[in-house]
């Protein structure tokens, strides 16, 4: 039996510009972090021929072609594993609609425990491009790449997309004190919400060329807030992403909705520095930076919402069972 942890994520700035429609014409580049929340994947030897994969349902097939679950069905299509094995996926997040990365998360995680079964070492970056692959190749998902790469680094990361399809991902580097201020800082709200968010890309993809301007101020925000940690200087980071928000709020007019907004407001007046709804938006969590001395101020103003405690996650998608007979 192998069991595989792959990281959730929140992303600070610059989301958008991973996107190939933009930065296939000029570089797009992420701010983001992994966070202590978990898809876990466990793999193990079947003792028949079938296929048994369970998630919020549970399959049982003969053939690999009739697997429902997309992700995990070309997960095992690239890894050459197409029988006699059981497979089951289970996270510490709703499934769908979180906004934190969880179907990357899970390609990634897949992949990892499906090359560990057949006895294959594969670096990150191997796992990010081949979930990329698997995301935006084959199911033609509406979807950026940074969600890929962040859940099989870990860590801190500023990511990079260039023109020519390579990807670089770089660790901000922060002093201890810096660090534990901006993961004391940080909340996360279930909205409640859900959301279709290939609903949501479909339109920002489509609106690229008209927004590109936008996409250069995310962009630029990205990098300066980068600057900021690297100086020591988290709140700065905070304030930052309250300029992202109301940049990114443009993208696509499901981005956000009255009751976000009134959240997100009633968060901002209560001594949130910025903030932003995760991922794709239109629901699933609520990230926001918050001085620790107004967390309690933050905390009555969205009386109703639950809260997420998370903290930075080090690590990427990584091995921590691993039993052969």
């Amino acid at each position: 039996m192998i069991v595989v942890q792959t990281p959730l994520r929140v992303s600070f700035l610059g989301g958008g510009t991973d996107f190939q429609q933009f930065y296939r014409r000029e570089e797009g580049c992420v701010l983001s972090t992994a966070i202590d929340k978990y898809i876990y994947v466990i793999i193990k030897r079947r003792f028949d021929a079938r296929v048994r994969i369970a998630y919020t349902r549970t399959e049982l097939v003969d053939r690999l072609d009739d697997v429902q679950h997309d992700l995990v069905r070309e997960a095992m299509r690239l890894a050459g594993i197409d029988r006699q094995v059981e497979l089951a996926t289970m996270g510490d997040i709703p499934s769908e609609g979180s906004g934190l990365g969880s179907s990357s998360t899970v390609t990634v995680g897949c992949l990892n425990a499906l090359y560990t079964y057949r006895g294959e070492a594969h670096t990150a970056a191997d796992l990010a491009e081949q979930a990329c692959r698997i995301e935006i190749g084959t199911l033609r998902r509406p979807i950026g790449k940074q969600d890929q790469y962040i859940a099989a680094y870990g860590g801190l990361r500023f990511i990079r997309f260039h023109e020519d399809n390579a990807v670089t991902v770089e660790r901000v580097a922060l002093d201890a004190d810096t660090e534990r201020r901006l993961a004391r800082s940080l909340m996360l709200f279930y909205t409640g919400m859900t959301r279709d968010a290939a609903t949501i890309l479909r339109e920002q993809v489509a609106h690229t060329r008209s927004h590109v301007s936008v996409l250069r101020g995310l962009k630029a925000l990205a990098w300066e807030g980068r600057g900021c940690l690297e100086r020591g200087d988290p709140d700065a980071l905070g304030r930052l992403m309250h300029e992202g928000w109301l940049l990114k709020r443009c993208l696509a007019s499901t981005i956000t909705n009255p009751a976000i907004d009134a959240l997100y407001e009633r968060a901002h007046r209560a001594g949130a520095l910025g903030g932003k709804i995760s991922g794709a938006g239109g629901g699933g969590f609520l990230l926001l930076y918050v001085p620790v001395e107004r967390q309690d101020a933050v905390r009555r103003a969205l009386k109703g919402l639950a809260e997420l405690p998370c903290a930075l996650e080090p690590d990427g998608s990584k091995v921590i069972l691993n039993i052969r007979r």
